[in-house]
């Protein structure tokens, strides 16, 4: 394991991250440690299109998509570690478990993500979450993937 200080732009992340413009939440990589943590970031303009109807009067960032953030930065975390995609082994993300929302998330906002890595137990991998913006805990919740040998 390779213990490095590393930052991934906009352009490494869509190189690993099969998203795209407008569902791909994650703007840069601030930090991350193999099969440790994770730390990205959201940057939240108001051009993205779901804000204008959600709502229309008081704009604010679904929670929704603040759990689909956590997610791809846990993905990139998965692939971080191991070091290579496999497309015969993937990792679908199949829950997620004791989500909170403490605070919305509003046009300008910045949210940085951590991804904590829990536990890997049989084909389970479990990671938890934090959204922040301003310093406040935003969201908070634990998400877990399956990884699946698909010519098993």
């Amino acid at each position: 394991m390779n213990s490095n200080k590393y930052i991934l732009n906009f352009k490494e992340i869509l190189k690993i991250l099969p998203h795209r413009y407008p569902f791909l939440l994650i703007d840069r990589i601030l930090d991350f440690k193999e099969f440790q943590y994770l730390k990205a970031l959201k940057n939240c303009t108001i051009s993205e299109p779901f804000f204008r109807g959600h709502f229309i009067e008081e704009p604010i960032f679904p929670g929704v998509l603040i759990i689909e953030a956590m997610a791809q930065a846990a993905a990139i975390l998965i692939f971080k570690s191991i070091g290579e995609l496999n497309i015969n082994k993937l990792y679908y993300f199949v829950g997620v478990e004791n989500t909170r929302f403490k605070k919305i998330v509003v046009p300008g906002d910045q949210i940085f993500i951590e991804v904590i890595f829990l536990e890997f137990k049989k084909n389970f991998i479990k990671f938890k979450n934090f959204a922040i913006v301003n310093k406040k805990n935003v969201c908070k919740s634990t998400i877990i993937f399956y990884k699946k040998n698909i010519f098993s």
